[in-house]
C-alpha cells in the first residue's frame, strides 16, 4: 500500500504513505487513484471515460505524474533501520506514589487503586531511590521525566513534595533536567497545593469525563456520591491559575456515552483549552467498546473534527490531543516506528520500588522487571519490548498509519491477545479515524493560512 485516500468533512484527501505528503483533490483524481498505479494511464482512461471527459483525465494524470516526479506520490518504500543501544537508556519513570484512591471509578484498570494487590503509599526513601535510579541509568541523556501517579497521588503529597525537592537537588548535582507531571482526579486539590504545583512547574493531567451525568456515572466517590461538582471547580481553578497552559483535562468515554463528542465540547464550553478524551479499554463488561460501536464512534470523531475546525478558524479554538499532528516535521520516523519505550526506556515504579514496563502493566506479575535497588533482573523482557515495534508486527507492516501510531499500546495487546505483536483491533480502528480527522484539520488549516 502506497497511498491512503479518504473522504471527510466534504473533502477528498489522499495521503502518500511513504513521503507523508497530503493532497486535497477533486472527485476525478480521487476516482483515478482507485486504478492508477503510476504507469497504467491507458487503463485509467479506458475505465473512466464513461464518467469523465478524456481531456480531463489526461490533464489529471499529467499532474499526478508531476507529483510522482517530485516524490510526493507513490514515493518508494522507506528503509528505516531500527538500531538500539546494547543497554537501554532510561528516560522516564512513572512513580506510583499511592496505591490507593478516593474514587471508585467503574472502568479503573488499577483495581480502584491497589492494582490487584495491597493498598499502600510510597515512602520518601523509595522516591529518592527512584530518582537516583533514573539518573544512574539515563547515561548522557540530559532530559528525564517523572510522573507522579496512582491511585491518587495527592493522597501522598508529603512524598511528592519530598521527591520534588530531591529532584531539584540532584538536578544541580548532575546537570540533569527533569520534566515533572502529576496525574490527579482533582478532588484533593487545595489552594496551597495548586500554588505549590504551579511554583514547581509541574504539569498536570486532570481527570474529567465531560458532562456531569457522564462523569458521575463512572467516577463516583467511595460512598457512591458524585464527584463532578468539586472536580470541575478545582479544574477551573487550576486552568485559570496557569493561564490555561501546562495541563490536560483528560476524560474517558465508554459504551455508556458513545456521543462522546458532546463531552469534549462540554469541557471546551466550560472554558478549558487543553483536552484529551480516550476510549475505555475493557472486555467482558457492559461499558466496554465493541466492533458494533465503531460506526457511531467514527461519526462522533468526524463531528468533533468539524466543530474543532470551525472553532479554530473562528479564533475560539481549543487543543484536542488526538488532533495534534505536524504534517511537516514531527518526530523522526524511526522514533515513531519504535514506540513509547515501555519496558526499556520507560518504567513504572510501585510503592515498594518494583519495576514494571509501564503503569498499565503494574500488577501483572509476569511482567515484573526487577526493582530500583537491584535494577532490571528479568533482562529478557526489555529485549522483548524493544523488538515489539511496528516493523515486527505483521498487521502493522501493512497498515497505512504505520508511520504515525507506533504500533498501538503494548498493554492493550497483552490484555486482549497475550501477545505484544498483535495489536488491539478496536484501538487500531479508532486511532486510524483520529488520524484521518487530524490530517483533514491540518490540511484545511494550511490551505486557509495560504489563502
Amino acid at each position: 500500500m502506497q497511498v491512503h485516500k479518504f473522504k471527510i468533512n466534504d473533502l477528498f484527501i489522499v495521503l502518500d504513505i511513504n513521503s507523508g505528503a497530503v493532497h486535497i483533490v477533486d472527485s476525478l483524481v480521487y476516482d483515478i487513484l482507485d486504478i492508477f498505479n503510476g504507469v497504467n494511464e491507458a487503463e485509467v482512461v479506458a475505465a473512466l471515460t464513461d464518467k469523465y471527459e478524456a481531456a480531463a483525465l489526461t490533464e489529471a494524470l499529467t499532474e499526478l505524474k508531476e507529483l510522482m516526479a517530485d516524490g510526493q506520490l507513490f514515493a518508494p518504500e522507506l528503509t528505516v533501520p531500527l538500531t538500539f543501544r546494547d543497554k537501554p537508556l532510561v528516560k522516564s519513570l512513572c512513580l506510583h506514589v499511592a496505591h490507593d484512591c478516593n474514587l471508585r471509578c467503574g472502568y479503573c484498570f488499577a483495581g480502584t487503586g491497589d492494582f490487584g494487590h495491597s493498598r499502600g503509599l510510597m515512602s520518601k526513601e523509595v522516591g529518592e531511590r527512584a530518582v537516583d535510579f533514573i539518573i544512574e541509568n539515563s547515561g548522557q541523556r540530559r532530559h528525564c521525566e517523572l510522573d507522579f501517579f496512582g491511585g491518587e497521588p495527592l493522597l501522598n503529597m508529603n512524598t511528592v513534595r519530598h521527591v520534588v525537592s530531591y529532584v531539584r537537588k540532584r538536578e544541580a548535582e548532575t546537570d540533569k533536567v527533569f520534566k515533572l507531571t502529576l496525574t490527579t482526579n482533582a478532588l484533593l486539590l487545595t489552594d496551597d497545593i495548586i500554588q505549590y504545583l504551579n511554583d514547581n512547574t509541574i504539569s498536570l493531567v486532570l481527570s474529567l469525563d465531560g458532562r456531569p451525568e457522564v462523569h458521575d456515572r463512572m467516577r463516583p466517590r467511595v460512598d457512591g456520591s458524585g464527584s463532578y461538582d468539586k472536580v470541575i471547580k478545582r479544574c477551573k481553578q487550576v486552568a485559570a491559575s496557569r493561564g490555561d497552559q501546562n495541563y490536560y483535562l483528560r476524560g474517558t468515554y465508554t459504551a455508556y456515552n458513545l456521543d462522546f463528542a458532546a463531552d469534549v465540547l462540554s469541557m471546551a464550553d466550560q472554558g478549558f483549552g487543553q483536552l484529551s478524551v480516550e476510549p475505555v479499554v475493557a472486555k467482558d463488561v457492559d461499558y466496554a467498546l465493541t466492533e458494533e460501536h465503531l460506526p457511531e464512534l467514527f461519526r462522533q470523531y468526524e463531528l468533533l473534527a468539524a466543530e474543532y475546525l470551525k472553532r479554530k478558524l473562528a479564533g475560539k479554538g481549543f487543543d484536542f490531543f488526538h488532533f495534534n499532528l505536524d504534517l511537516g516535521q514531527g518526530p523522526c520516523v524511526a522514533k515513531r516506528l519504535s514506540g513509547c519505550g515501555a519496558g526499556h526506556e520507560y518504567f513504572a515504579v510501585t510503592p515498594e520500588g518494583d519495576l514494571y514496563p509501564c503503569h498499565q502493566f503494574v500488577g501483572r506479575d509476569e511482567y515484573k522487571l526487577g526493582n530500583i535497588y537491584e535494577g532490571v533482573k528479568n533482562t529478557d523482557l526489555p529485549v522483548k519490548f524493544r523488538q515489539a515495534h511496528v516493523l515486527n508486527k505483521p498487521i502493522c507492516r501493512e497498515c497505512w498509519a504505520r508511520f504515525y501510531c507506533s504500533g498501538g499500546c503494548h498493554a492493550n495487546a497483552d490484555l486482549f491477545h497475550h501477545d505484544l505483536h498483535q495489536p488491539y483491533e478496536i484501538g487500531c480502528e479508532l486511532q486510524k479515524k483520529r488520524l484521518e480527522c487530524a490530517i483533514m484539520i491540518q490540511a484545511k488549516l494550511a490551505i486557509t493560512s495560504q489563502s
